[in-house]
């Protein structure tokens, strides 16, 4: 479960006109269908997983994972349950796909804060798109 953060008034953080529910996370988390539409900041010093819900059933599920910290002993690593995770990343000025992985790994060491991917499932699959300032900062893989 996350946590999300508000304002002394409760409310959550506001971008660009709109209101977002953003979360910094520091361990490892498994994210609901109700945590569609957040961003996530990676804040800690040592990398986490971050686990997606299932693509099939959660048309629209979506979510942007950004670094907000550098980590320089374990990647930060968002994980689907299937191998369907597709599209890719701009890294280093290069694009680098992802056709049919189940890992989106943020590479310690690699990192620069601001590298970010936004994450959306098309009912049956997610796509992903994002970008990395350095090369390897960002990769996708099956484990």
């Amino acid at each position: 479960m996350l946590h999300y953060i508000v304002d002394q008034r409760g409310h959550s953080a506001y971008y660009g006109g709109h209101t977002k529910r953003t979360a910094l996370v520091s361990a490892a988390v498994t994210l609901e269908a109700s945590d569609s539409g957040a961003e996530l900041f990676l804040s800690n010093a040592t990398g986490v997983a971050i686990t997606l819900p299932p693509a099939i059933g959660n048309l629209g599920f979506n979510v942007k994972v950004r670094t907000s910290a550098s980590f320089a002993t374990t990647n930060f690593t968002i994980a689907s349950p299937e191998e369907d995770i597709n599209g890719g990343a701009i890294v280093n000025s290069v694009y680098v796909p992802a056709d049919a992985e189940n890992r989106i790994n943020f590479v310690a060491t690699a990192e620069t804060v601001g590298d970010y991917v936004e994450v959306i499932s098309d009912g049956n699959q997610y796509l992903v798109s994002g970008v990395g300032a350095s090369a390897g900062s960002i990769t996708f893989t099956v484990v």
